[in-house]
């Protein structure tokens, strides 16, 4: 069991346990998410920490302690196996639905028998909430428009990226490592980078079905069992999300990994430009026909980049198979010089703890980025505008002295003294204009306010990037994935505006947000506008977000040349104006 999975355990025996306290704020909320910050600054090697050296790690109590050792022995916690015969997947998810927190839904259950989003639509299509107390019509029409705006529905229930990504993970890294297995990856839409998944396929290709099959059906994640073969096993785990399992013969590997991770269009397209060559592509590998079409001979199987290869294009990576013209491109080995991680020279959307929600000191950010080997960094904690994570003049100025004082210690990486201004509702900024200029760089963000109508979010946005002192506007929406729909605007004037007033547009890495959106990616390269990728780290291990937001780039076809923290240094500070 890895850190990332107790982690992942804490965040579900905390979401449980605000559901079943109805308060995000009682004591053992409270005593969790303290034990789930030591557990992420803690050892990544917490199997073989002692119980002893457990209740050490800060926050951590000998309750919680006894559930982690639970979960790190079995796979499982029976306080949280308790909670979910309580609060089922279905039910739970009610909770994301914007104005639906832990008291509204126990109350839909109790008056209503809601207990999943089916139930809830029925309920609002006969107006039934506005007749409960605390609900009314207006409530009952913003639940609706906010289900509406996230897009989701009972039928074909979609999960986050931010919820698939890491399981998926998780599994493979564990199933790579069972004897005779020589690769494995997770496929489908989590490998193209959709923002919403239906469903975790994973192929593994192995020397040793069987065996490794029966390792499969052992997982302690699986809560109900589908399918249990030695080549397909699909199961279900505790949110209900299914994983589907195919292992397959090492030499057919790369095949079924092309097959299964689509998109269908891609596949079809693929499939037609073989048969075009004269040769078959199946999940079993690309064969070429023999001249009198009794025999199909293997051509390639083992990897997809020689099954590109042998139809004369050139490798198309999962995140672009989407037929929007990647195959043809690569078919003319005209495929555009898109940004890639080994690109990036800094992050530029970046928090310690001076921002209220950060959890890692000035120090620990700067050492944990220069480990990246980043030849800049903009430290962008919060302005005064966010009363609870934000900070005032004097904060920010002393905050600036200490970003000063570690620069010596880092010659190869610029320190850059930034803020994440809050934009208001009309527009407005944190500080004063003079204020504002001291800052080296500033990311611009949405953080309130997502229900003015869609000419009043542009005009907002406008007023915000036309300011001199905003480098680039920060998670355009604000939206988080499945969770909370994002503000409404017209796009191309605020295409126009960033490429008026040299703005750039951020992608940002973090799997709840990846915003902006691939889709408006790909408008705003084709309007030239500057592109920004950030992590948004509020701690030393979020570092790795900015491999997310690189595959979003990629999902909107980002050119290097327009990625501003993908430039050397000294062409960067030039932009930002940086003496």
């Amino acid at each position: 069991m890895t850190k990332t999975a107790v982690l992942a355990m804490l965040d579900e025996l905390i979401a449980l346990t605000i559901l079943d306290e109805e308060n995000v704020q009682s004591f053992k909320v409270r005593a969790y998410e303290k034990a789930r910050r030591g557990v992420e600054n803690a050892t990544d090697d917490l199997p073989a920490l002692s119980d002893t050296q457990l209740t050490k790690i800060d926050g951590v109590g000998k309750s919680t302690a006894a559930k982690i050792r639970e979960y790190l022995t079995i796979g499982s916690v029976e306080k949280i196996d308790q909670l979910r015969k309580k609060y089922p997947p279905e039910f739970v998810a009610l909770s994301n639905i914007p104005g639906l927190g832990p008291k509204s839904i126990k109350t839909l259950r109790a008056k209503l028998s809601i207990n999943n989003l089916a139930d809830l639509q029925t309920a609002i299509d006969s107006q039934q909430l506005r007749e409960l107390e605390g609900f009314g019509a207006t409530s009952e029409e913003k639940i609706a428009k906010a289900i509406e705006r996230l897009g989701i529905s009972d039928k074909n229930r979609r999960f986050p990226i931010a919820d698939a990504l890491p399981l998926a993970q998780a599994l493979v890294d564990r199933w790579i490592e069972v004897e005779s297995v020589s690769d494995a990856t997770f496929c489908g839409s989590l490998r193209r980078m959709n923002e919403t998944v239906a469903d975790i396929d994973i192929t593994i290709g192995a020397s040793n079905g069987p065996l490794v099959a029966e390792k499969v059906r052992s997982s302690p994640e699986i809560t109900e069992m589908l399918a249990a073969g030695d080549t397909k096993i699909s199961f279900l785990v505790a949110s209900g999300l299914q994983v589907d399992v195919r292992i397959v013969s090492p030499e057919q590997f790369g095949a079924a990994t092309l097959y299964f991770t689509g998109s269908k269009a891609h596949t079809i397209a693929i499939r037609q430009l073989a048969l075009q060559q004269n040769m078959l592509l199946n999940e079993y590998g690309l064969f070429k026909k023999t001249d009198d079409g009794k025999e199909n001979i293997l051509v390639a199987s083992q990897t997809e980049q020689a099954i590109y290869a042998a139809l004369g294009c050139d490798y198309v990576a999962p995140e672009l198979r989407e037929a929007s013209g990647e195959l043809e491109a690569a078919a003319k080995q005209a495929l555009p010089d898109f940004i890639a991680l080994t690109d990036m020279k800094g992050d530029l959307h970046y928090h310690t703890d001076r921002s209220g929600d950060g959890r890692s000191s000035v120090e620990e950010m700067v050492a944990a980025a220069a480990a990246k080997g980043y030849s800049y960094l903009a430290i962008t904690d919060h302005g005064e505008d966010l009363a609870i994570n934000g900070s005032n003049r004097e904060q920010m100025l002393e905050h600036r002295d200490k970003i000063a004082a570690l620069q010596p210690s880092y010659p190869n990486m610029t320190l850059l003294f930034g803020c994440e201004l809050n934009i208001g509702p009309d527009g407005g900024l944190d500080y004063d204009s003079d204020f504002r200029a001291l800052f080296d760089y500033t990311v611009a963000s949405v953080h309130s306010h997502f229900d003015q109508s869609v000419d009043k979010q542009t005009q907002r946005l406008y007023n915000a990037i036309a300011d001199p002192s905003v480098h680039s506007i920060g998670h355009l929406t604000g939206r988080y994935i499945g969770k909370r729909p994002g503000i409404e605007l017209d796009m191309q004037t605020v295409f126009d505006a960033l490429v008026e007033h040299d703005v750039a547009l951020e992608i940002n890495g973090s799997l709840n947000r990846l915003d902006a959106a691939s889709d408006v990616v790909r408008q705003a390269t084709e309007r030239g506008v500057k592109l920004v990728i950030n992590t948004d780290s509020h701690h030393k291990s979020e570092l790795g977000r900015m491999e997310y937001g690189v595959l979003t780039a990629r999902r909107g076809w980002a050119t290097k040349d327009l990625v501003v923290n993908s430039w050397p240094r000294d062409k960067f500070l030039t932009w930002i104006g940086y003496n």
